[in-house]
């Protein structure tokens, strides 16, 4: 009888060729942009890509835009750890108690609809203007989507590992770290990067509205300074910014992370 083989995916020659087909949509992105804002000819409505890349190196080499990026992911991840903290004791309550469960149901059906930016005028009058106000309501953004994807993924887990972990007679701290969370980390990460993506809304929303980092400033309010005095690429400049630190936070850190777990496990789904 013939050895069985297992070829295994081109996993690398894949990879680039995803990078190189994302590369070419980039650059035609980047020529409509140019050819349609070189038709408009208005630079106050749409500025072109070339002298919104121009106002980008301008705004890194001066430090301004280094320092707003500084400012709004400090705030960031405070508030994204403070969120990630309490969806993990809530989630693991829910998953070892029907109170719990219950609990996390009634929380996220009364919250979780509720934006985060609508509770920044609660925040200032409860922690004033400044960094706390803007904490607080990011964690109110990464709470709910969180716990809801884990506690999805916990309840979604096959019933023999349940009973596996209970046979083994793990105390409910390692259930939860040796059971629940690798069977449900496919949806945890979901969860993670959903949280991530509301964190980031919320806070340029709220320094857009609020301008309660103004003191500090991030980018938030380097976007609204701009546009209040109608210098358009560096609104743009600003837009960009925010969306270079989420590719790399995406590509850095949550598809390594899925790479080196989920993927690597045969997880992914």
């Amino acid at each position: 009888m013939a050895d069985a083989t297992i070829t295994l995916p081109a996993t690398p020659r894949r990879l680039h060729l995803a990078g190189w087909r994302k590369g070419v949509l980039l650059l035609i992105l980047a020529a409509v942009w140019e050819g349609y804002a070189r038709h408009l000819d208005n630079a106050l409505l749409l500025p072109t890509f070339s002298a919104t890349v121009a106002a980008l190196v301008q705004g890194f080499a001066s430090g301004e835009l280094v320092a707003r990026t500084a400012t709004s992911l400090q705030l960031l991840v405070t508030g994204y750890a403070c969120g990630l903290v309490a969806a993990a004791a809530l989630t693991a309550f829910a998953a070892l108690s029907r109170w719990g469960a219950e609990l996390l149901e009634l929380l996220t059906a009364m919250l979780n609809p509720l934006p985060a930016v609508a509770l920044l005028p609660i925040a200032l009058l409860w922690f004033g203007i400044g960094a706390p106000s803007l904490v607080f309501v990011i964690t109110h953004a990464v709470l709910w989507p969180v716990a809801l994807a884990s506690y999805a993924g916990f309840r979604a887990m096959p019933r023999t590992l349940r009973m596996a972990g209970r046979n083994l007679g793990l105390s409910p701290l390692r259930f939860v770290a040796e059971i629940l969370i690798p069977a449900a980390l496919p949806q945890i990460l979901a969860g993670l990067r959903l949280g991530w993506a509301f964190a980031w809304r919320t806070l340029i929303a709220a320094e857009l509205v609020f301008g309660v980092s103004a003191r500090s400033g991030g980018i938030g309010w380097f976007i609204y300074t701009n546009r209040a005095q109608l210098e358009t690429a560096n609104v743009f400049a600003g837009l960009l910014t925010i969306i270079l630190v989420g590719l790399i936070v995406e590509t850095l850190l949550f598809r390594s992370a899925a790479r080196a777990t989920v993927q690597r496990w045969g997880q992914e789904q």
